[in-house]
C-alpha cells in the first residue's frame, strides 16, 4: 500500500484499539496459557533468574498489562518476573501507559524486527496476527530470529494468527462491508486480497456527521503454519505444540487459527 510504513496501523488505530477490539475471544485464556509456559521455564531454572516475558506489538497493552498482573501473583517466581512490550506506534504505547497498570509493563518504542530490547527472555510472543503485520517473509523471518537469539535455552516463542482459508495463487479480489452503521456514523471496511503475494490490505473509512471524513489503513502479510515453521527452525527453534486455540484445542485440518509454540533447545 503507497505511503504505508511500519507505525502506519498503530497511529491509526490507537484511538479506537480497545474500543473495536475489546471483544476478542480467549483473552483470559491466552494470558494464562502464556504464564502457565512463563512459569515452567521459570521452573526449569530453580526460579533463580528474573523472569522475563516480551510481547511482540504490545499495542495498548491488552494482553501485557494483564499478564504481568498475572505473573507478579505466581508463586515460585523467588526473583520476580518483568513484562516488556515493543512497539512502532508511539501513540499505542501512549496509550498503555495511562491505563491502570500500564507502567508495570516495560514499554520499548521501535521494530519488532530489528529493535528487540537485549535479552534474556523465558517467553516472547505475538499474539493475534501480530507477526502478520511486518510487510514480507524476509522481516517476518528476521524477526523470529532476533526473538530465538534472546530466548533462554528452553525458552519459547509462541506466534497466534489466522490459517489462510486458500493459498493457491490467484487472481486479486476486492470486497466492501459494513462494519458499523449508526445515525451519526458510517464504518465502511474496504479490503483487497492478494492471494499470490499473501497479502490483504484495506481501510477502514470512517464518517461521522461532524468529524468528517477518517481513513484506518491496514496491511498483513500472512504466512501458512508450515512457513512459520520453515522460518523457526532457521532460527534454531523446534515446534513444541500447535493448538487450534488458547484454550489448548486440538489443531485440526479445519481450524481457522493456530496458536504455535516454538522450543529453543537446551
Amino acid at each position: 500500500m503507497q505511503g504505508y510504513g511500519d507505525a502506519t496501523y498503530g497511529d491509526a488505530f490507537a484511538d479506537v484499539y480497545d474500543e473495536w477490539y475489546s471483544d476478542l475471544a480467549e483473552g483470559d485464556a491466552c494470558v494464562e496459557s502464556l504464564a502457565q509456559l512463563a512459569s515452567e521455564t521459570n521452573d526449569h531454572a530453580g526460579g533463580v533468574a528474573v523472569c522475563r516475558v516480551l510481547e511482540l506489538g504490545v499495542g495498548t497493552g491488552r494482553l501485557a498489562i494483564p499478564l504481568a498482573t498475572r505473573l507478579a501473583s505466581t508463586a515460585g517466581m523467588k526473583a520476580g518476573a518483568q513484562v516488556h512490550g515493543i512497539d512502532t506506534s508511539a501513540l499505542m504505547l501512549a496509550q498503555m501507559a495511562a491505563k491502570p497498570g500500564g507502567a508495570a509493563v516495560h514499554a520499548h518504542l521501535g521494530d519488532m524486527a530489528g529493535d528487540l530490547p537485549d535479552g534474556p527472555f523465558m517467553l516472547v510472543f505475538a499474539a493475534y496476527n501480530t507477526l502478520f503485520n511486518l510487510p514480507d517473509e524476509q522481516r517476518q523471518a528476521a524477526c523470529i530470529a532476533a526473538a530465538a537469539h534472546r530466548l533462554v535455552p528452553g525458552g519459547r516463542l509462541v506466534v497466534e494468527a489466522f490459517v489462510p482459508a486458500d493459498d493457491t495463487p490467484g487472481a486479486a479480489t476486492d470486497t466492501v462491508r459494513v462494519r458499523t452503521l449508526a445515525a451519526d456514523r458510517v464504518v465502511l471496511a474496504v479490503s483487497r486480497t492478494d492471494p499470490t503475494a499473501q497479502r490483504v490490505e484495506g481501510q477502514y473509512v470512517e464518517l461521522t456527521a461532524t468529524g468528517g471524513v477518517r481513513l484506518r489503513p491496514w496491511s498483513v502479510r500472512w504466512a501458512t503454519p508450515g512457513q512459520l515453521d520453515a522460518m523457526a527452525a532457521a532460527a534454531g527453534l523446534t515446534l513444541e505444540s500447535r493448538w487450534g486455540g488458547w484454550s489448548g484445542q486440538p489443531f485440526a485440518a479445519d481450524s481457522t487459527r493456530h496458536v504455535s509454540v516454538y522450543l529453543r533447545p537446551m
